[in-house]
């Protein structure tokens, strides 16, 4: 079983790498240009040039940082969000639980930690302001994110993802719940810091946002568990709303179309203004996700 989780978690990071590729790639192609290239066959290379550039850089601590927690945050982001992984419904002696739903959700309030100790631990006040925005945001929309799966949890009556896969094999929940789909596609872009929700590293006054102080290996750490994080939530979304059995091969086709979609959100819309972004999240996401609830709630008393 350990030796499995480990294949899995190097073929996350071997996707993460071209994860990058795609997304440079995607980005390009919008602003009527290339991307990268010239390395190797369609800059196919170009993933492994960068993370050796990057990992052989000299690491720089701030003589005024707190080193331990500013050294280990990184590595703690990282490791959350490799441990989600193992909620994924695989049939091949892989961990395999029924409350994988409530494993997930506790996995992803942990990612606020890291976030909060990069930020303060670096003593900078740039990247305390950025850690604490990035914090805030993150707690907001993981109240409607765990609304929205209680949701499904009432429909499907199980906190186990496999569920998920059973009660789609004739029609998929997106279609069933549009609205709800929609703004979980939204709580998932706010939840990993991407466009029009990245104001963590947005905004002229913090440039990095609680990064500002990482280079070299802490900074590749730190990338590492944002895109790792994309690729997980692409494949829980299309777990919860698109179906599928985990070991076909169109579960990875969905799989990748919901990453493009979160791409294709970063090269077309602008940032949002940010008195805008808490007002979505308890103004507009989480009523919605809330009536949902009591809806699903109600639909299931009336069923039993």
């Amino acid at each position: 079983m350990i030796v499995s989780y480990l294949m899995l978690i190097v073929c996350v990071l071997v996707g993460v790498a071209f994860v990058t590729l795609l997304e440079r790639k995607i980005l390009g192609y919008i602003q009527i240009r290339k991307g990268p290239n010239k390395l190797g066959v369609m800059g196919l290379l170009q993933p492994f040039s960068d993370a050796v550039k990057l990992f052989v850089k000299e690491q720089s601590v701030p003589l005024m940082s707190n080193f331990l927690p500013y050294y280990f945050s990184p590595v703690f982001s990282l490791f959350i969000a490799l441990v989600l992984w193992s909620v994924v419904p695989y049939e091949l002696g892989l961990f395999n639980f029924d409350m994988s739903v409530l494993f997930f959700l506790c996995c992803l309030s942990l990612g606020v930690y890291p976030l909060m100790s990069a930020g303060w631990s670096s003593n900078c006040k740039y990247s305390l302001l950025g850690s604490l925005r990035a914090v805030a945001q993150t707690i907001s929309y993981e109240v409607s994110l765990a609304l929205i799966l209680l949701s499904y949890v009432f429909l499907t009556g199980g906190f186990s993802f496999m569920y998920f896969s059973l009660y789609q094999e004739n029609m998929w929940f997106f279609w069933l719940t549009f609205p709800l789909s929609m703004v979980w596609l939204g709580s998932c872009l706010a939840e990993m810091n991407r466009t029009p929700f990245d104001f963590a590293e947005g905004e002229s006054e913090l440039v990095s946002g609680f990064n500002t102080e990482y280079s070299s290996g802490g900074f590749v750490l730190i990338f590492m568990a944002e895109y790792v994080s994309i690729l997980f939530m692409s494949g829980v979304s299309t777990l919860l709303f698109l179906g599928g059995n985990v070991l076909s091969l169109g579960f990875y086709v969905k799989l990748v179309m919901v990453s493009f979609l979160f791409i294709w959100v970063r090269g077309t819309l602008p940032r949002l203004r940010y008195d805008k972004l808490m007002y979505m999240a308890w103004k507009s996401f989480l009523p919605l996700s809330l009536n949902f609830l009591v809806f699903f709630m109600g639909l299931k008393l009336i069923l039993i």
